[in-house]
């Protein structure tokens, strides 16, 4: 009997998930950026950098900041690809000439641009427009991933509408301006852990950010833990963001969180045999219904696990060899 892969008997629905790297490491300073990229490089692509141009830059030296991030990117201390750049919000003075010195220096290794503070899905898609028309002003001949921060009311409002635009690839809540946003009718408390767990209108917006990116296949991606010098409150931040809000992918702002971020966002040992053990009995009976451990498995339950073994493929997490010959032998 020939074997069917899962890819072409589960993706049914309209939008197919994307897959990321589980960490967004930041990093601003010349510095931090460089340290990034050698973490990066001991560890693997397992976490992406984004180099910060909107904290980052000093003011009136934005264009000279832009220089280096390009400059970093371009060089071989990226090895993997995967860094991306924040620039200024769309109504900042240097947001035009940032993007043109990024497309123009470092177009084509740019793995993403994340847009700060946009007020609605129009600006969301002005921004893209700005992206593509720089890029192809640079013949940079690829289609680069837009990123958005989720940090207003008008965004959250329209966050499905921004979901759904097709170069989105990820979503991100920015929890302390979207507090500050409140006028102080939020305390500061829920700019950290538990608060930010807890409070009624923050909880809101991490379910409605989250809801948005899986109905159109995006990634979600939670805020930052400012105990930054406590990697425990990291991974029990992520830990919580994923079991109770379905989020993804984390912000990461100093380097003893990134590890912390990896492991509470990847999946386990047990996670990735179960899912293992079950899609292979599955393939080899033709993908109908099996029993196994005493329970039913049919296809919604297939798609579960196959997305199991793909966030642990993206996350580089140790998958079987027989389950990396029969679902990712071409991509291994």
């Amino acid at each position: 009997m020939r074997l069917i892969h899962p890819a072409a008997i589960l993706h049914n629905e309209e939008h197919r998930p994307l897959h990321l790297p589980v960490c967004d490491h930041y990093a601003g300073t010349e510095k931090r950026m460089r340290k990034a990229l050698a973490l990066q490089a001991e560890r693997g692509p397992v976490f992406d950098i984004t180099f910060d141009a909107e904290d980052g830059a000093a003011v009136g030296q934005e264009l000279v900041h832009a220089e280096l991030m390009a400059q970093l990117i371009s060089s071989e201390a990226n090895m993997y690809g995967r860094v991306g750049v924040r620039v200024h919000d769309v109504h900042h003075p240097a947001f035009k000439t940032e993007l043109d010195t990024l497309m123009r220096l470092a177009g084509q290794r740019i793995a993403y641009v994340m847009f700060p503070k946009i007020n609605n899905a129009p600006e969301a898609q002005r921004c893209i427009e700005v992206l593509n028309e720089t890029a192809a002003r640079y013949a940079v001949a690829r289609w680069i991933p837009a990123h958005f921060l989720i940090e207003t009311h008008g965004a959250l409002a329209d966050v499905f509408a921004i979901a759904a635009l097709a170069q989105v690839e990820s979503l991100s809540f920015g929890l302390m301006d979207f507090v500050s946003a409140h006028h102080g009718a939020i305390s500061d408390a829920a700019m950290r852990s538990p608060g930010q767990f807890e409070q009624a209108l923050v909880r809101r917006a991490k379910q409605e950010i989250a809801a948005a990116c899986h109905a159109y296949g995006k990634v979600p991606s939670h805020n930052v833990t400012t105990e930054f010098r406590d990697p425990t409150q990291a991974h029990a931040d992520a830990g919580r963001a994923h079991l109770e809000f379905a989020y993804t992918r984390m912000w990461s702002i100093h380097p003893e969180q990134i590890g912390a971020i990896v492991s509470a966002l990847s999946p386990s040992r047990e996670e990735v045999l179960t899912a293992s053990e079950i899609l292979l009995q599955a393939q080899h009976h033709g993908w109908g219904p099996i029993s196994h451990a005493g329970h039913l498995h049919d296809r919604a339950s297939f798609r579960y696990y196959w997305q199991v073994l793909q966030r642990a493929h993206a996350a580089h997490v140790s998958l079987p060899d027989e389950v990396v010959h029969a679902f990712f032998k071409e991509n291994s």
